[in-house]
């Protein structure tokens, strides 16, 4: 049997990171069996539907490396991939379910509705069709078709004996068929629910495995009930326990966490988002934690997934992207870090070269980097406090000390001769003449001319960067502030 997979999004907004999770184990299962990870647009819920959201989709799915073998956009023998496009398809089938007893005419307005809803409300019960309009005759229907009113089909779920179905994660779940609702198949705009239409096109697509949230855990047993009363074979199921923000709640956009567009539009690269979006819910054979996508196809498997809920750690992330950006070449971290850099800086006044040489070791995400160079275009407002450090024996009479010595020296070195070398060679060689310590010198050197007690590089390589003129010129505000 040939594994068939589906991703099937609905095209409501961004690639929330859920989302991505499910796209991404439904994609490396289908690749570990040699099978087919099919997309399909699920767009019957056409009033939330959001303009761009399907280019979107194939966007994310292309930056995140997870190619689908069917789809919209390159067909495949069981199209049309999009719902909307596949309608005369549902309704044949609700017919068929009519004539069989498992579906039924419900020609209740809304108005009956909202009264039977919120008598329940009274009693403190959940409420549940009545199937009041299970009892019409045949000619009562025909009745009210062929004068145009208004009707939704229903399901029609009995009313005794339980429905259940086997989950690779959960086991056998079983409910009471009485505890369940009819609910609506095809709406009364001729279009069918999410409930039908996944069933429909599951079988008519020929999937085998159907991976997904948990939240559809309680819908299952109604799916299944379709299966069985149209005779077909249901899918596999694996029901995905969900990424949690915290102990109490998931994660949402509406509550502010990042979606996938959001992660890259923070300087965090795809391939770290990946590798630990994946062990965020399944765990692989050992102790190894880095993956490429290509890796992942080969290792994953079911068994792998867990049972418990995951939490999103923003930390983890940025430890993972850390991780990924040392591996980056050089040159691959400057092209990366140039539009960040030029945020800030101007390119034909500083080095980006050697501005990314400092800052590669020291960045987690690329959207910090504007902030741990902006002192290099201006010099932060005075903090006194930043030049006592009790390690390197420096205080507020020391530091000045030392920059009232280092500044003639350092006016002394011309244009042409001012790199980190000679920086390095000449301070280091001037320290002993001062009788202090190296930290006494090089710490308020540092703090003079960059406003900040964290930098990347140190007193030579921000000097170097700031060049000779605006290097002296910070020193000596600086010396004119501790006086």
């Amino acid at each position: 049997m040939e594994v068939r997979t589906r991703f099937a999004p609905s095209p409501t907004g961004y690639m929330h990171l859920g989302n991505l999770r499910t796209a991404l184990y439904t994609y490396l299962f289908a690749r570990s069996k040699g099978g087919k990870f099919i997309l399909r647009i699920e767009d019957t819920d056409q009033e939330r539907e959001v303009p761009g959201a399907v280019d979107l989709i194939y966007k994310s799915l292309k930056i995140a490396g997870l190619s689908h073998d069917e789809g919209p956009d390159i067909g495949g023998p069981c199209g049309p991939y999009v719902q909307s496009e596949r309608k005369k398809l549902y309704m044949p089938h609700a017919l068929q379910l009519i004539e069989s007893g498992h579906a039924y005419y419900c020609f209740c307005t809304k108005e009956r509705l909202d009264e039977a809803r919120a008598e329940a409300e009274k009693r403190g019960e959940t409420f549940k069709y009545d199937k009041h309009c299970l009892s019409l005759s045949k000619e009562e229907i025909q009745q009210k078709l062929d004068a145009g009113v208004s009707y939704v089909i229903r399901q029609n779920i009995p009313t005794t004996g339980k429905a259940g179905f086997d989950d690779v994660i959960y086991g056998h779940v079983e409910v009471d068929c009485d505890t369940l609702d009819d609910n609506v198949l095809i709406k009364a705009d001729g279009l069918p629910t999410y409930n039908f239409a996944n069933v429909i096109d599951d079988h008519l697509m020929g999937i085998t495995h159907v991976m997904r949230g948990n939240e559809y855990l309680s819908s299952a047993p109604k799916y299944n009930l379709l299966y069985e009363a149209f005779g077909w074979t249901p899918p596999i199921y694996v029901h995905l326990t969900p990424v949690m923000a915290n102990a109490q709640r998931k994660l949402s956009k509406r509550k502010g966490d990042p979606s996938f567009e959001d992660l890259l539009s923070q300087g965090y690269l795809t391939e770290a988002i990946i590798n630990y979006m994946v062990l965020l819910g399944w765990s692989p054979r050992g102790e190894r934690e880095f993956y490429t996508l290509k890796e992942l196809e080969e290792v994953f498997d079911l068994e792998g997934l867990s049972k418990s809920p995951s939490i999103f750690d923003t930390v983890k992330l940025n430890w993972f992207n850390a991780e990924y950006i040392r591996k980056l070449s050089p040159e691959q971290f400057l092209e990366l870090a140039t539009p960040w850099l030029a945020q800030t800086l101007n390119p034909e006044k500083f080095d980006f070269k050697r501005i990314g040489e400092l800052l590669q070791a020291r960045t987690e995400v690329f959207n910090q980097i504007p902030g741990m160079v902006d002192f290099l275009a201006e010099l932060p407002e005075f903090e006194s406090d930043l030049y006592v450090n009790k390690k390197q024996k420096s205080t507020l009479e020391s530091a000045k000390q030392a920059l009232s010595l280092v500044r003639p020296m350092l006016g002394g070195i011309d244009e042409a001769q001012w790199t980190e070398e000679t920086l390095h060679d000449r301070v280091m060689a001037f320290i002993p003449e001062t009788g202090m310590k190296n930290g006494q010198l090089l710490w308020p050197m540092r703090i003079a001319i960059s406003g900040k007690l964290s930098t990347p590089g140190g007193a030579f390589e921000i000097a170097y960067l700031l060049g000779r003129e605006e290097t002296l010129r910070r020193l000596d505000l600086a010396i004119s502030a501790l006086s």
